[in-house]
């Protein structure tokens, strides 16, 4: 009896609403490639910190006030006098880091298997667009709790738009919406970071799983090989691809019950993680007649400021700034090569990634620290190796001797 309501409701909906046929394509027929392996975890793992940060930032919502007199004060009653509010704020502070760390590993298991490639051009460009719709939702962010680090990290960064010729200054009051950081301000990232951003973020996290999954397109795998172009055996199933529902979905649940174990230990343990996910200055309320004795973003922005602080030109530095960020999205048309996964791409290639991984983690190291002539320069360095990984690509993609790719995919 309760199996025949259940079918007929189901039927009800189904003739409104195409929620079996969604089921079908997106879970139970969406046929993902059979050799995926750890690196596969980081695109749902990141869809979980994103749906983690929507549901405590609702919470948050509830008793913060976007007031610059009350805006600290809130945050401090959350922390201490709402139940459980101490919780929901660390799960949310922690899971902005924790969300731009599976960001950066998904980017970086996309660099190594080409999945930017032909055909998968236009998903790896929406999935830039998500993005940067993460780094601005974390820099609107970043000025909510009215900290002293907060408050003059955005000075800082806002100040930067200055240096551009004509509409720096008039572009920077309309940013803020006032000459300096005030309530005005507050008020609107808190509208922009409440609101706006997460509508767009969301929109472009359902078009980027909808690309990936448009027919004769799919997911990647460890070997670059288009399973979609392969016959299909007698169960319809393409001969290296496998339902992503159920095998998928239960490596997915395990990826996500070892993540939540490190999340919440990190909550739990160390939430400040030692100043780089909450920072000592921010534990104290903004005074704009008092200057931090060194002002950095977040651990996630640092590369980037650390190409900024490189440059001495201050406009030109913005630029280089912007285009460290801006040339991942042109990285498609860059790889010449004629394999697509790190697998079987020549020594050479592999060589260079490898020193591109190495500058990107000393450019956030020293994007942390204060600016001193030795660590500039180590910055201009590394800042080169960072650029020159972009703009030499046409050129040492094509150079070695690549592995002859499998006409199957490998365990």
């Amino acid at each position: 009896m309760m199996k025949t309501a259940l079918t007929a409701s189901l039927g009800w909906i189904d003739a409104r609403f195409p929620l079996t046929k969604m089921w079908n394509e997106h879970l139970a027929e969406y046929y993902a490639p059979k050799n995926f392996n750890f690196w596969y975890y980081f695109g749902s793992l990141a869809l979980m910190v994103l749906v983690i940060q929507i549901l405590t930032g609702v919470f948050l919502t509830m008793n913060y006030k976007p007031d610059a007199a009350a805006a600290f004060a809130s945050v401090e009653y959350i922390m201490r006098d709402v139940e459980w509010g101490w919780l929901i704020r660390y799960l949310h502070s922690t899971g902005a880091s924790f969300f731009f760390i599976t960001v950066y590993l998904h980017m970086f298991r996309g660099v190594m298997y080409g999945s930017y490639r032909k055909p998968r051009e236009l998903v790896w460009v929406i999935g830039m667009l998500i993005y940067l719709c993460l780094m601005a939702e974390a820099f609107l962010g970043y000025l909510l709790p009215w900290g002293q680090m907060s408050y003059w990290g955005a000075q800082v960064i806002i100040s930067l738009y200055g240096a551009i010729p004509y509409i720096g200054e008039p572009l920077s009051v309309w940013i803020r919406g006032d000459y300096v950081i005030s309530d005005v301000t507050l008020n609107r990232f808190f509208a922009y970071h409440v609101i706006s951003v997460p509508i767009i973020l969301l929109a472009l996290v359902v078009v980027h799983i909808l690309a990936l999954h448009h027919t004769g397109i799919g997911s990647n795998n460890p070997d670059g090989i288009e399973i979609k172009k392969q016959p299909k055996n007698e169960k319809g199933w393409y001969l290296d691809g496998i339902p992503f529902h159920p095998y998928y979905t239960v490596k997915d649940i395990f990826g996500v019950v070892v993540f939540l174990i490190i999340f919440c230990g990190i909550i739990f343990y160390a939430p400040e993680f030692g100043g780089y996910f909450l920072e000592h200055a921010n534990f104290v309320p903004a005074n704009p007649m008092q200057t931090p004795e060194h002002i950095a973003p977040l651990w996630f922005f640092t590369p980037f400021y650390a190409i900024l602080r490189a440059v001495p030109d201050k406009f030109l530095g913005v630029i280089a700034m912007f285009a460290a960020v801006g040339i991942w999205f042109v990285l498609p048309w860059l790889d010449r090569s004629p394999v697509k996964s790190i697998r079987y791409k020549s020594p050479i290639f592999k060589a260079i990634l490898a020193l591109f991984v190495i500058s990107f983690l000393a450019l956030c190291y020293l994007g942390m620290q204060s600016a001193t002539p030795i660590l500039t320069n180590f910055a201009r360095g590394f800042s080169v190796i960072y650029f020159a990984f972009f703009l030499l690509m046409p050129f040492y993609s094509t150079w070695g001797q690549c592995k002859p790719v499998p006409e199957r995919v490998t365990s």
